[in-house]
């Protein structure tokens, strides 16, 4: 069918994507300068729908608490506490932003996306053993980490966690640390809430089924944006001052497509997830926790096993995985030529590059695709060693696209983080990557405030309103215990949280 042109739409700003970074954004936004005119562009019918639905993503709340591959062993025996501090971190700021939204604007209710959930890493074998207790003594020093408790006794793990235990051999050595603090999230919910929000405003507009071609600069300096809707077939025009590309997997292709310096020699790694869905209720009933493992040697970190409770729908659930799995699409609903036209002359050579240094990642992602349902099961045994096949279903996750990028000495290298590109006049920024994602999304969404709004930033009334927003802006809950302790009572307190004893 022929496309059909319509009248052009003029913003201020403008949102590509509706999962939890665009609606995170925008709430900032239209909090800080209510006066903005904002546009969202969604191609599915309804937000969150991609990596920010709930059956799509761990719905962890990354704190590092339990993900073991934050803390990295150095060749010394030392442990790497950086990154965890600097996720346990992003994780408080997120909760006192989601705090604000609960409990001063009262735009959602807690109860539907945040519950408290104990965090477990559980190992076993002399190595690993002692490497958890290494790592429990090096993040315990800090108040961020206080309340995490190590034990290597038996029977106290079987009564915190029975289906890990149940069946396991007596003289394995074993291992855990528990966190009461830790939550699950229902980012879907999150996100739906925060664009009803929005949507509540005459000129926030946000459409769906509006997939995003094209970008590029205007002679006034705008951006313009072209669109093709997926329900009339009309080509659609937009235009604004600032652009964000949140889209998910689909924001590499569109960031090429802007021409910034900026983007230049960025790749995308395309990955599949799978999970292992419980199918019996008394099962699910038996478990509440979310227990993450240690990866297997040549596995890459986002292979880290986990058995977790979810609370969706508010109904609990429990999954384990993640399985990976190659693939060349973007996004979970998306072509199987993404991959292909991503390639472009200046990321050709770092994506190549990054391939050959990671010959192991693919070997195992095909490995991962071809295993069989008994394979899974046989997975799952570490960790529930009396599961039965017929209880549990695989069902697909979310698609993930790791980032590439140049490396003088490599030529190009595989990140598993997330990455914040703008380009040097602050009109646009675009989210490429993965984990941890959701869990900092606040983090994320400011620092593309201090990136693409700089003046406003340092301005009074933005500094005033960040801090009623987020109470510790500004300061390190790393080095300053107390505040730590402050955030902690405040969100507990607006979140229905369990509180933390010290």
């Amino acid at each position: 069918m022929k496309e059909k042109d319509t009248v052009r739409t003029k913003s201020d700003v403008i949102l590509i994507g509706a999962g939890i970074m665009s609606a995170t954004l925008g709430v900032l936004l239209k909090e800080l300068n209510p006066h903005l005119t904002i546009t969202v562009l969604e191609r599915l019918d309804a937000a969150a729908r991609e990596s920010s639905n709930a059956w799509n993503n761990a719905g962890t709340g990354h704190s590092a608490f339990c993900e073991l591959n934050y803390t990295v062993e150095n060749e010394d025996g030392s442990i790497q506490t950086k990154k965890a501090l600097q996720i346990a971190e992003s994780f408080e700021i997120s909760k006192e932003f989601w705090s604000y939204l609960s409990g001063i604007k009262q735009i959602i209710d807690p109860e539907d996306f945040i519950h408290s959930v104990p965090h477990y890493s559980f190992v076993w074998g002399d190595e690993n053993v002692r490497f958890l207790e290494k790592r429990y003594s090096a993040l315990n020093q800090y108040e961020l980490f206080k309340g995490l408790t190590y034990t290597e006794d038996r029977q106290t793990i079987a009564q915190w966690l029975p289906l890990v235990m149940k069946g396991r051999d007596p003289y394995e050595k074993v291992a855990a640390t528990r966190m009461d603090l830790g939550t699950d999230v229902n980012f879907g919910t999150l996100t739906r809430s925060m664009f009803r929000y929005l949507e509540s405003f005459s000129d926030v507009h946000v459409h769906y089924f509006e997939d995003v071609k094209d970008l590029e600069r205007s002679e006034n300096g705008n951006w313009h944006l072209t669109s093709h809707n997926l329900q009339t077939h009309e080509k659609e025009h937009h235009e604004a001052k600032f652009v964000f590309i949140g889209a998910g997997g689909g924001s590499l292709p569109l960031l090429e497509k802007s021409d910034i310096p900026e983007a230049e020699g960025f790749g995308g790694f395309p990955v599949s997830g799978q999970w292992l869905r419980c199918k019996n209720r008394n099962i699910i009933k038996e478990h509440f926790a979310k227990v993450y493992g240690k990866a297997n040697v040549g596995s890459p970190p986002m292979s880290v096993p986990h058995l977790d409770t979810r609370i969706i729908e508010g109904k609990k659930e429990l999954l384990f995985g993640p399985y990976a799995g190659f693939t060349t699409k973007f996004l979970k609903k998306g072509s199987y030529l993404d991959l292909v036209k991503s390639l472009e002359f200046d990321n050709i050579f770092p994506m190549l590059s990054a391939g050959m240094h990671n010959l192991p990642l693919t070997k195992y992602l095909i490995s991962q695709a071809i295993q069989s349902h008994e394979d899974r099961i046989e997975a799952l045994k570490e960790y529930f060693p009396e599961v039965k096949s017929e209880d549990w279903e695989l069902v697909v996750a979310g698609q993930r696209v790791q980032v590439i990028k140049k490396d003088e000495e490599e030529g190009g290298v595989l990140e598993f983080g997330t990455e914040v590109v703008s380009a040097k006049d602050g009109t646009l920024a675009a989210l490429l990557g993965a984990s941890p994602g959701a869990s900092t999304s606040v983090s994320i969404m400011l620092e593309v405030l201090s990136d693409c709004f700089p003046e406003q930033m340092k301005s009074i009334e933005w500094k005033e309103k960040l801090k009623q927003m987020i109470p510790s802006f500004g300061e390190s809950m790393k080095d300053n215990p107390n505040l730590c302790i402050e955030s902690r009572k405040r969100t507990e307190t607006f979140l229905n949280l369990k509180m933390l004893v010290t």
